[in-house]
């Protein structure tokens, strides 16, 4: 993989999809308005909130535009001319998956920054937490990218997929109700997410007791899942864009 061709890629997707205010305004207040509507006149400890904030921050983030990327260059025609360059689709999809990671890590670790002011609560352990983020940001990410490989030009047919993915997530991965206290299979659809993983990694990361390495292997085997398949996923649709 040649790393110039990957950030060139990168750089060409913050410059046009994410550099816009839109998708910073609704990486900041979608989460925080939906964990208002489920938190309020319920007790919840510090630890679970701030968790379950951060948590959504970057799930919101990282999967916000990494799902139409595709489509939006299938539409414009500039897939054409991304594919005949000497450039691989590895190095394509690893680009996009960067890029979305770095919009991701910077938004999230301004929330996580700001609400440390207005709650006054510190990280205990910023080099754990810091490598969770970063896992979690190129793991969902890369979840983002593999959604991306459905072949249609049409955003509204991605973003009704991703939405539904997205959502239903966020419900099983412990940030509203603990995984504790789910029942059994409540347990194991909880760990079958990834957001689950990084909100472990977050309460961790905040003070709470518990290891800790388990949590960060998932996250970097989802990354490596999630992202073989996007790329076996999108040479087998990648002619059918064309």
């Amino acid at each position: 993989m040649r790393l110039h061709r990957v950030l060139a890629v990168a750089k060409k997707d913050v410059r046009i999809y994410y550099a816009k205010g839109p998708v910073i305004i609704s990486g900041l207040l979608l989460p925080a308005f939906f964990f208002l509507a489920f938190t309020m006149g319920r007790e919840m400890s510090g630890t679970q909130l701030v968790a379950g904030l951060v948590g959504m921050t970057l799930w919101f983030t990282s999967t916000s535009i990494s799902p139409v990327i595709a489509p939006w260059e299938t539409r414009d025609g500039t897939l054409e001319r991304l594919v005949s360059a000497p450039i691989t689709v590895v190095e394509i999809l690893f680009g996009d998956v960067l890029a979305s990671a770095v919009v991701g890590v910077a938004i999230t670790g301004f929330a996580t920054v700001a609400l440390s002011f207005a709650l006054g609560f510190s990280i205990a352990h910023p080099v754990t937490f810091g490598t969770g983020l970063v896992l979690a940001a190129i793991g969902f990410s890369a979840l983002g990218v593999l959604l991306a490989a459905v072949p249609t030009d049409q955003t509204a047919n991605v973003m009704m997929l991703a939405t539904l993915v997205k959502f239903s997530v966020i419900f099983v991965s412990g940030i509203f109700v603990p995984v504790e206290n789910l029942p059994s299979w409540g347990r194991v659809v909880a760990y079958v997410s990834p957001l689950t993983y990084f909100v472990k990694v977050t309460k961790f990361g905040l003070g709470a007791d518990g290891g800790v390495s388990r949590w960060l292997v998932g996250l970097l085997c989802f990354f490596l899942v999630a992202f073989g398949l996007a790329v076996v996923v999108h040479r087998r649709t990648l002619p059918r864009r064309l």
